[in-house]
């Protein structure tokens, strides 16, 4: 078993997912079933790292998108947020979740690259959540 994962392979397996993210992205039927089990996952994430903090809002990101509530984001962004969650949800990855702490680490390093991918992007997002709220008042 590896115990070593650095910044560029957490990139590459970011990216090695992509085609699973498109994929995912493309069929309604089984996206709210894997958001469902990602929010679940957050409830039992035994050690949160600063970096899978993160996945509530790529979640809902990706849910607003989904349901074509939110379109103004690139493709590429959405593929790079779902293969990180994708890695994330995956109980057989590079570092077994099982194995306290380091099983997180490697979760929590790929998010981080899918981060800096698309931290703009996000930003852009959670503007629209909050002028969306601040219409909803407003009403």
């Amino acid at each position: 078993m590896k115990t070593y994962f650095d910044k560029k392979q957490a990139m590459t397996e970011l990216q090695s997912r992509y085609k699973k993210a498109d994929e995912l992205l493309r069929d309604d039927a089984k996206m709210e079933p894997f958001l469902e089990k990602l929010e679940k996952r957050m409830k039992w994430v035994p050690f949160i790292r600063q970096e899978l903090k993160m996945i509530p809002i790529l979640i809902s990101m990706v849910r607003s998108y989904w349901k074509k509530d939110y379109t103004r984001v690139p493709r590429r962004t959405m593929l790079a947020i779902v293969s990180a969650l994708i890695y994330f949800l995956s109980p057989v990855d590079v570092i077994p979740d099982w194995i306290p702490i380091l099983g997180q680490l490697d979760d929590a390093l790929v998010v981080a690259a899918c981060w800096k991918l698309v931290n703009k992007d996000v930003e852009d997002y959670r503007r629209w959540q909050k002028e969306r709220r601040h219409q909803v008042v407003e009403q």
